[in-house]
This record gives C-alpha cells, sequence and structure tokens, in this order.
C-alpha cells in the first residue's frame, strides 16, 4: 500500500465512520473504482484505533464523568443518570459483539460485493429518511429507558452487513424511540465507543497470529488521517442534523447505490 492509498482510505474512513453513509461500504467500492488492491488487516486495526482515538478526544469530557459515574455504581453504589447512560451503553453493546463472534466470517465471505453494498444503502436509507421525517423526539440520551437502549444496541448489529452504516442505522433507531435528533447522534457516538474499540481488538489479535507482514509507516498515516479527519467530522455533523436533518444524507446513499448499480449491475 502506498501513502496516496493510505490517506484517502483513512480520510474516507474517519469520515463515512461517523456519516450515516456506511464506512465499510465505501471501503468496499473505492478500491473497486479505482482499482486497488485489498487494504490489508494491519490497515483495517489502524484505521479502527484512528476512530477510537476521534472518538474518546471529542467526547472525553462525556466519557470521563460517565467512567467515574460507573466506578461509583460499582463500588459505592451510588447510582446517577452518568452510571446509568454509561450502563446501558455497555449493555447496548452485546447484541453487537454476539453477532459479530457468530456470524463476522459468514458476512464477510458472502455480503461484500457491491450490489449488496447498494441494496443496504438503500433501504437502509428510505428507512433513515423516515424516522428522522416522522419522528417527533424531544428526549436526550439519558432519558433513554432500558428497552430503547437495547434496541439502539440490537440496531447497531445491523451495520455488520456492508452498506448499513453503525451510525446511521443507531441515528434511525435514536429518532424512532424518540430521541432529538443531536442526542441520537450522541448516543451512537458514545455507543461507537465499545463497540470500535471490540472491533479493533479483535482485528489486532488477528494480525499478531496472522503471517501478514506489517507496513508501518501506511499503518501509522492510516491512524493519524483516520483520527483527524473523525474529530472533524464529529463536531460538524451534530451541528449539521440538528439544523438540517438527515434527509441529505439519505440523497446521498440513494445517488451513491444507483451508481452503483449502473456501475456493477
Amino acid at each position: 500500500m502506498d501513502l496516496v492509498q493510505a490517506v484517502v482510505l483513512a480520510i474516507v474512513q474517519g469520515l463515512s465512520e461517523f456519516l450515516p453513509i456506511s464506512s465499510s461500504g465505501h471501503l468496499i467500492l473505492i478500491p473497486h473504482f479505482l482499482g486497488w488492491s485489498d487494504q490489508g488487516l494491519a490497515f483495517d486495526v489502524a484505521v479502527h484505533v484512528g476512530t477510537l482515538l476521534a472518538l474518546l478526544a471529542y467526547f472525553h469530557r462525556q466519557l470521563g464523568t460517565m467512567a467515574t459515574a460507573w466506578l461509583d455504581s460499582v463500588f459505592r453504589r451510588v447510582h446517577t443518570r452518568d452510571s446509568r447512560l454509561a450502563w446501558q451503553i455497555l449493555v447496548a453493546t452485546v447484541p453487537v459483539g454476539l453477532t459479530g463472534l457468530l456470524f463476522a466470517d459468514f458476512i464477510e465471505a458472502n455480503f461484500r460485493n457491491p450490489l449488496f453494498v447498494a441494496g443496504t444503502l438503500t433501504v437502509f436509507g428510505i428507512l433513515m429518511y423516515a424516522a428522522d421525517r416522522f419522528g417527533h423526539g424531544t428526549k436526550d440520551e439519558f432519558g433513554l429507558s432500558w428497552p430503547q437502549a437495547i434496541a439502539i444496541g440490537c440496531a447497531q448489529a445491523l451495520a455488520l452487513m456492508p452498506g448499513t452504516s453503525r451510525s446511521g442505522v443507531t441515528m434511525t433507531a435514536g429518532r424512532a424511540l424518540g430521541l432529538t435528533r443531536s442526542a441520537a447522534a450522541r448516543f451512537s457516538f458514545l455507543l461507537a465507543v465499545p463497540g470500535i474499540g471490540a472491533a479493533g481488538a479483535y482485528e489486532g489479535l488477528k494480525l499478531v497470529t496472522s503471517p501478514e507482514p506489517v507496513q508501518w509507516l501506511p499503518m501509522l498515516v492510516g491512524v493519524a488521517f483516520a483520527a483527524l479527519s473523525g474529530i472533524a467530522c464529529i463536531h460538524f455533523l451534530i451541528r449539521f442534523i440538528e439544523r438540517i436533518g438527515l434527509l441529505p444524507f439519505t440523497v446521498y446513499r440513494l445517488i451513491l447505490a444507483g451508481v452503483i448499480v449502473w456501475h456493477f449491475g
């Protein structure tokens, strides 16, 4: 992998991980369009680390408060809204973890093709618009009930299918369950922390046991550019969707799906 490919794919990952347009779908499509070879396991680990760093940097204050409150709930039996939210995030991560362990290899072998990506871009894009258009949410992320938090976690498991979008499907579920646009985005991003961390750790374990040689310079470039583009994207998205909504991303998804069908159909 050369440095140009590393920079482009890292920026794409940093943006599309948080925009509701599917990072996995774009990382499949761009090499197809540009004739690049597969980026390899080491680079996948690098961009996961980069996007995780973006989340930790942007939400460091809220995550620190939640972590302290969670520890107080465990060791001192002191329960607050921050400890409750932390527990909800952890429990809501279980569905995607179990689904990944059971079906990740099957999905990898059967669903990583452009026409499947076009289908999921379309279906979940329409659902995202419907939830945003007809959902009249008034709650912030602290107002979720336990069943609602777990339902969003189950929705996150669907994002293992390329083209779905982890942020898109969790924001769709959040809007459908009564969250405001910005609260749906914040809960989606907080829910991503353990999910992306676990995915990165899983791929890192595979990398350690793989004979694949590691190209350290592209890997470090991937971490840096994925982190920087991810921070910029989070900052932009929370403000953008509060004012504009999710319709522009639905339009983008439908246009991209049409291009894919035209090109690969």
